[in-house]
């Protein structure tokens, strides 16, 4: 008697087994038990569930968060650019009931969200807010896909745009741009360097002339950075003035008469009856056309 109670227990739970009487809910689901068609208000936790055959039938709801590509979405922006947006949505189930019982298949209704929400989202914006502004359109994507979401037990964790497509046109243009950016900052950065190289010489000008000596320590710095390149030849300035009084005081020399003091301050006089050179004439000498300079 007592084998045969104990073959009829196992026999019982076997079809019990067998016809679906338990079932296992993992960590990442959530259970959602209908029973006669109706659906259990408590979801069934991770761990052994325990149905009624034949009465009781469970869907399971991944409460993981998923990550959904967007297709590329065509459109025209505000500024009138075609182009080709694609992104991608993280989201999860947060209710599973509703996720169950709301929407049919939530998975394809936050596609569809999603893919309106990003062409609606082209229209409004500019090509420049597509590149460069990115934060302010994923929040606006964000709450568009997020609004009809929450009614089916879905929340949206964040959505990013991955890339966007523009013409080979649009792509020359914004080249040309770039270029011709660079180019005029060169030019403003070359012109503002002359600039402030002409004041510093303009200030360096004003100092020699308040200070005789200093023209003359860069006079000879000049002289030995020319030295120090080990050239042969070394030129040195000499101002024509001079040479031009030397040919005054020779041409009055030659004519007898006392030469008159005209050098001006800290300029020799040549002796009674030096000459000057032939070559130093040919320098002083005034060329065609111009007037002679007085004796």
């Amino acid at each position: 008697m007592f084998i045969e109670i104990l073959y009829g227990i196992i026999a019982f739970i076997v079809a019990w087994v067998v016809l679906g009487g338990a079932r296992v809910v993992n960590q990442i689901e959530r259970g959602i038990v209908f029973r006669f068609g109706r659906a259990l208000p408590n979801p069934r936790r991770p761990g052994l569930a325990i149905l009624i055959p034949v009465v009781d039938r469970m869907k399971k709801v991944n409460v993981q968060i998923v990550t959904m590509p967007v297709p590329a979405q065509e459109g025209i922006t505000r500024d009138n650019v075609s182009v080709k947006v694609d992104a991608v949505v993280y989201f999860r189930v947060v209710d599973p009931m509703k996720a169950a019982i709301e929407v049919e298949d939530y998975l394809f209704a936050v596609g569809q969200v999603a893919q309106t929400s990003l062409r609606s989202i082209i229209g409004k914006s500019e090509l420049d807010d597509l590149l460069c502004n990115r934060e302010r359109l994923h929040e606006g994507l964000e709450l568009m896909i997020d609004s009809p979401a929450i009614g089916w037990g879905i929340h949206i964790d964040r959505v990013e745009i991955k890339d966007v497509q523009l013409p080979e046109t649009m792509k020359r243009s914004m080249s040309r741009q770039a270029e011709a950016e660079r180019e005029r900052r060169a030019r403003v950065i070359t012109a503002d360097g002359e600039f402030q190289a002409s004041r510093k010489l303009a200030d360096a000008a004003g100092i020699m002339h308040d200070t005789p000596g200093a023209m003359q320590l860069r006079l000879l710095q000049t002289v030995v950075e020319v030295a120090a390149e080990r050239n042969s030849t070394l030129v040195m300035p000499f101002p024509v003035e001079m040479l031009r009084f030397f040919d005054r005081m020779a041409g009055a020399v030659s004519k007898g008469a006392a030469p008159k003091s005209t050098a001006s301050p800290g300029q020799g006089s040549l002796p009674a009856g030096a000459s000057v050179p032939e070559s130093l004439r040919d320098l002083v000498r005034p060329r065609d056309g111009e007037p002679a300079d007085p004796a």
